[in-house]
């Protein structure tokens, strides 16, 4: 049962970037991280129709599309290691991979200190928010899932 629901969560989120990587905008401009304007050398305040933030990066459609992908081949990974679906390698490869990605949105959750995770410095945008109530929790509570589907007896 935490299996298929972890690899729903992956299948649903590998939608969702898909649909951004094909143009699609509902609610893509939550899902950046934002960062203070930098006001210019010389002028005393930033005009008074700029926001006060900036998305930190712009994403590109082959990038979005790829991390759609990478979280599909999540899915299947999780799906494989369950007996959900027909396994891409060998047990132990399949186990250890799916432990590193549970490493690694352990880090996700906890994040880098100042832009994304439960311990980010720079607070106050729409991204933040749901770092903090929405992406950072699920993103802890996908590492415990995928933790536990890597320790499944085989």
């Amino acid at each position: 049962m935490v299996a298929l629901l972890v690899a729903c969560t992956y299948l649903l989120l590998a939608g969702v970037h898909v649909y951004w990587a094909l143009g699609g905008r509902l609610a893509k401009d939550a899902a950046v991280p934002r960062v203070p304007r930098k006001v210019a050398a010389g002028d005393i305040a930033p005009p008074a129709t700029a926001s006060a933030t900036v998305p930190a990066f712009t994403p590109s459609r082959t990038g979005t599309l790829l991390v759609g992908i990478g979280l599909a081949a999540v899915a299947l990974m999780v799906g494989a290691r369950a007996g959900l679906a027909a396994a891409p390698c060998t047990g132990p490869v399949l186990q250890w991979a799916i432990g590193l990605v549970a490493l690694a949105m352990l880090a996700r959750a906890v994040g880098d200190y100042r832009l994304v995770g439960f311990f980010k410095r720079i607070t106050g945008s729409s991204f933040a928010w749901l770092d903090t109530w929405v992406y950072s929790p699920l993103c802890l509570a996908l590492s415990a899932g995928l933790a536990y589907v890597a320790i499944l007896p085989p």
